[in-house]
Formats: C-alpha cells, sequence, structure tokens
C-alpha cells in the first residue's frame, strides 16, 4: 500500500527513485542504479519519511556490505520509529537500508560484480584512474548524488532525480557492523582541509560533526591518521566520501558482529539515529518515545578516558594460531600480552604485545594467522588532530 498523500502539499514532496512523501507522510520505494545481464535493473530500497514541519534532512544506510546484518536492521528499525513520529518531526529522514544487495544476496561483504570491497568506490576527485569506472564505482557515485543532491553529469538512464528542496543530507549516518564479538563505537573521520576547504572550514565542520558524533551515545573512536585514511581508500567509503569530499557531517556506526541481528546493539542504534535527530533539530528532546529513550542502556562506556583511534598493527611475526588473551572491551597498557601464536601441535611460538595504551575493539576472526597479520582491531591512545592536511606530507 503506499503511505504516501497523494493530496499532500506537493511543494514540500520529497521523492526519490519510486518513494514519494508529502509533508507528514512516509512511503517506501526502489532506487534503480544499474541494469542486470538477465533483465531488469539493480534497485536500492529506499524510505523517506517526510516531517509535518521544515527542517534539516537526515540520511541513513546501512548494507553496504552485505553480511553485515544488523547495520540494515538499524536503518530499518529507526526510519519506521521516526516515521510514527511525523506529526513532530520538523524536517526528514532519508533511509537506504541495503546499500548493496548483491552482497546481501550472498551475505558477503564483496558482491559478485567484483572482489572488492564496495564501500571504496565513492567519488574523489582526486583519484586517478587511466580505464573507465567500473559497475561498483557507477553504483556508488549516482547514491552519492542522491545523499549531496549532486548529480553527476554522465548518469546517463540512472541520472538519480531527487524532489523537494531538502532531498540532499545535511547529515548521514553509515551503519555497519565490525567483527566477531564486537562491542558497539562510532568512527569519527578527521576532517581533511586543502583543495576542497580552508583549515578554517574544515575547524568548523568537525566541530559539527563532533555534536553529532556525540550525540548518537556509543564511545567514540577516531579513524586513521591521514596518511593511512588515503592509503585506506577510507575517503571514497560512504561517509568518507560525504564527509570530506561533500562537506557533510557524516560517520560511521559500528553495531557489532556479523550475519545476525544483535537485538542490544540494534536497540543502541535506533536509540543514536534518535539522539542524532534531536541534536540536528529535527525532534524535540520530549518527543522521543521512551521505549527508544531507553533502550541505549547497558551499552559500556569506552573503559579508558583518553581519546583513541583505530589501529590494526597488533601484529604476529609468526605463522600459527591464534590464542587470545584478550576480549572486546579489555583495556590494556603498552607492552602488555594481547595474544600468543602456537603451532598446530601446541608449542607457543610468538606472543603479540601492545605497541601503546588503549583497549580491544574486537577480535580478528579466524584461527590461523600468517606472519603480518592482525589479531584483532584496537583502540589506542591518539593525541593527533582533528582537523589535518589531506596531503599526509604537510603533517
Amino acid at each position: 500500500m503506499d503511505e504516501s498523500d497523494a493530496d499532500g502539499d506537493e511543494g514540500g514532496r520529497i521523492a526519490l527513485g519510486s518513494a514519494s512523501a508529502g509533508p507528514g507522510t512516509l512511503d517506501r520505494g526502489r532506487l534503480p542504479v544499474a541494469d542486470l545481464p538477465t533483465g531488469g535493473s539493480e534497485a536500492l530500497p529506499v524510505a523517506v519519511a517526510n516531517g509535518a514541519g521544515d527542517g534539516p534532512t537526515l540520511w541513513l544506510t546501512g548494507g553496504v556490505h552485505g553480511d553485515e546484518a544488523t547495520g540494515v536492521a538499524v536503518v530499518q528499525d529507526a526510519v519506521a520509529a521516526l516515521g510514527d513520529r511525523l506529526a513532530d518531526l520538523a524536517g526528514a529522514v532519508v533511509a537506504v537500508p541495503v546499500v548493496s544487495p548483491a552482497g546481501l544476496r550472498r551475505n558477503a561483504r564483496e558482491t559478485y560484480y567484483a572482489d572488492e570491497d564496495p564501500n571504496r568506490h565513492f567519488p574523489d576527485a582526486d583519484a586517478e584512474s587511466a580505464r573507465p569506472p567500473k559497475l561498483q564505482e557507477r553504483i556508488d557515485a549516482r547514491l552519492y548524488a542522491a545523499i549531496t543532491g549532486d548529480p553527476p553529469s554522465d548518469a546517463g538512464e540512472f541520472a538519480v532525480e531527487t524532489v523537494g528542496t531538502n532531498a540532499a543530507a545535511d547529515a548521514l549516518i553509515d551503519c555497519h557492523t565490525a567483527g566477531v564479538g564486537s562491542d558497539p563505537f562510532v568512527i569519527r573521520d578527521r576532517v581533511l582541509h586543502g583543495d576542497r576547504r580552508s583549515a578554517s572550514e574544515a575547524t568548523a565542520l568537525s566541530e559539527e560533526l563532533g555534536r553529532l558524533v556525540d550525540a548518537f551515545g556509543l564511545p567514540v573512536v577516531r579513524e586513521y591518521p591521514a596518511a593511512e585514511y588515503v592509503e585506506e581508500n577510507l575517503q571514497r567509503s560512504t561517509a568518507g566520501a560525504v564527509l570530506n569530499e561533500a562537506g557533510i557531517p557524516a560517520f560511521t556506526a559500528e553495531l557489532g558482529a556479523h550475519s545476525v541481528v544483535d537485538d542490544a546493539h540494534l536497540d543502541a542504534g535506533v536509540a543514536g539515529a534518535f539522539g542524532v535527530a534531536v541534536e540536528m533539530g529535527l525532534l524535540a528532546a520530549g518527543d522521543v518515545p521512551a521505549s527508544v529513550d531507553e533502550s541505549g542502556v547497558g551499552v559500556d562506556p569506552a573503559p579508558v578516558e583518553f581519546p583513541v583511534r583505530r589501529f590494526r598493527s597488533a601484529t604476529t611475526d609468526a605463522a600459527g594460531l591464534v590464542r587470545h588473551r584478550v576480549a572486546a572491551g579489555d583495556a590494556f597498557a603498552e607492552g602488555d600480552a594481547l595474544a600468543d601464536v602456537v603451532d598446530a601441535a601446541g608449542t607457543e611460538r610468538a606472543t603479540v604485545r601492545a605497541d601503546a595504551d588503549g583497549y580491544v575493539l574486537g577480535r580478528c576472526e579466524g584461527l590461523a594467522v600468517y606472519e603480518g597479520d592482525p589479531i584483532g582491531s584496537l583502540a589506542v591512545r591518539d593525541d593527533g588532530d582533528l582537523v589535518v592536511p589531506r596531503d599526509a606530507g604537510e603533517e
């Protein structure tokens, strides 16, 4: 059934793909982004919750990795819960629960378009290539155009047409999961300055981002330093491109383990989306349902008081089987043992120790490790700046 109001105020209508919502209504539909070899189109599920009052637009995305189930569920449930508050909503929420349907079909991080991370192909004006863009790059560019309201000139039949001045994002939350046994957290990217924006503009953007990240309510982990960030192509992730290419506040929420929906982390993610909506002025704090407001309770705070960043360099120098000594949420000091590596008969071969103070975000999947493999995802002390030059050589 069409949930939109056909008699609504056309001047305030927001449309994306086949979803079209007048003021005070919610509608769901599909956004075609590519042709399929067997006929038909690849299409992203979309939902538009258009509030009764004017205000900013919050985008929610999930499922860019097809095995990250809780992120998909958070986007679905958050837009539905916010859609129940349309009379109180001043602005709009646009949701894309499954950014990578091809990954979801195979329950895998990668799609069958290419054996590559689909979350590393969003636009970056500095990316140079002598070849035409591959399909995943084209799909990501079409979604990015909808998020930013800046359609590419070469999109052809899949040019994304949005209706309504508030269709483009004023902020974005990209929902993921981090790994086996991982505690939930949010990733705050550093804001890069250079050709896109001045240092003062980057500072203002970073401050706005910080308010939204804090409003989400989970422990905050800063992203890698600029050189590693660009080397890993994280400026071409969903949140990275929206933040550092388009200059729109965006961050990533990591909501536990892969493959199945974790109800506790689902509740925390929905509560986080409401927290951001309140911070943006989409809702008054008193309009948040008590059930949502209470659902985030129970997520442990970070076990350290200093700022931290992501770190995956606790690696082994010996091949073997990993035996972890710490679990997600455990704090450690520089030099502490994090894991032992043993051979298949159980003889100890190496001990992996912490390079800095911090805590464990989660363990890496799998028992076998090779030389140079990380044994976990860590958060380590970070004294670096949140606003940095894009050119790492300038740091």
